[in-house]
């Protein structure tokens, strides 16, 4: 499949599910996090059990239950995430984390891209570069220096979803192949949790239910929805597209969470959604 490749209307409308369900994740997450509602280590143990409870129901309804695939390699790199993304939110500011992430999904994605021989077209390129403009000017502007840490755990998470989004590309059956890596990182969340145990825990009501949403909602239904997509898009348009998701994080933080859109948000927003677009339609005109 080449970088000129264009998605069909199947795999857009995956895509757009997937990038909401990756938003709604990213407020779930803050909420929980950010405000004291749980600890990390439980977060993440939740999350991803919730989230194989979830793809257990779905392979049942399908009459699936007995084909579960997936691989340690790709459960691995799911739980290096999970972890990673939790761990890293309890010093990171939202805006430069969600930088740090998105940034190493990029590289990483777009790496293995142009390894395996894709090129970007010219108007790809600058669709490209108009998105990683556009999260900057929203995210970047204002943002402290990250602590060493905190940053390198959130890089790790970017570079471990990037591998985890690769992995699953090309799968023939996304849904029990999502389900056979959650399954696989549930004892690796518990093993986690079973480490923290001797310091703070932290399970209110309200995290638990964040968590909850977490894992069955914005994540299990959220990664069924985008291994799927990635049967159709190309690893730089895969890499490209996942940057609208911290975009429509902040457009539902406003709705939801009662922030203000200034200027900022709404140019920032039309950047990276306007070159998401471009860098998914260009298509190479033919030679001669």
């Amino acid at each position: 499949m080449s970088a000129t490749h264009r998605p069909d209307a199947k795999t857009l409308g995956l895509t757009a599910l997937a990038m909401v369900a990756f938003a709604a994740n990213s407020l779930l997450c803050r909420a929980a996090l950010a405000a004291g509602a749980m600890d990390a280590a439980s977060f993440t143990f939740i999350r991803l059990a919730s989230g194989a409870a979830m793809l257990w129901l779905l392979l049942a309804l399908s009459g699936k239950v007995r084909a579960a695939q997936g691989s340690w390699r790709a459960a691995f790199a799911l739980f290096a995430y999970a972890a990673g993304f939790s761990l890293a939110y309890r010093g990171l500011p939202a805006g430069t984390g969600a930088l740090l992430l998105f940034g190493a999904v990029q590289a990483t994605m777009i790496g293995a891209g142009l390894w395996r021989g894709e090129r970007f077209t010219r108007w790809q390129t600058l669709g490209f570069l108009l998105a990683l403009a556009g999260l900057v000017w929203l995210l970047a502007p204002g943002a402290a220096a990250p602590p060493p840490l905190g940053a390198g755990l959130m890089l790790a998470a970017g570079i471990a979803w990037g591998v985890y989004s690769l992995l699953g590309r090309g799968g023939a059956d996304p849904l029990a192949a999502t389900a056979g890596n959650f399954f696989r990182a549930v004892p690796m969340g518990l093993a986690l949790l079973a480490l923290a145990a001797p310091f703070s825990l932290t399970a209110s009501p309200q995290g638990l239910l964040l968590a909850l949403l977490s894992g069955a909602a914005a994540s299990g239904l959220g990664y069924a929805l985008w291994y799927a997509a990635l049967r159709g898009l190309t690893a730089a348009q895969g890499a490209t597209v996942q940057l609208s998701a911290p975009v429509l994080a902040a457009l539902g933080g406003a709705a939801l969470l009662g922030e203000t859109p200034g200027l900022r948000l709404v140019g920032a927003s039309a950047l990276v959604l306007g070159g998401v677009a471009l860098v998914i339609a260009a298509r190479r005109r033919p030679q001669g």
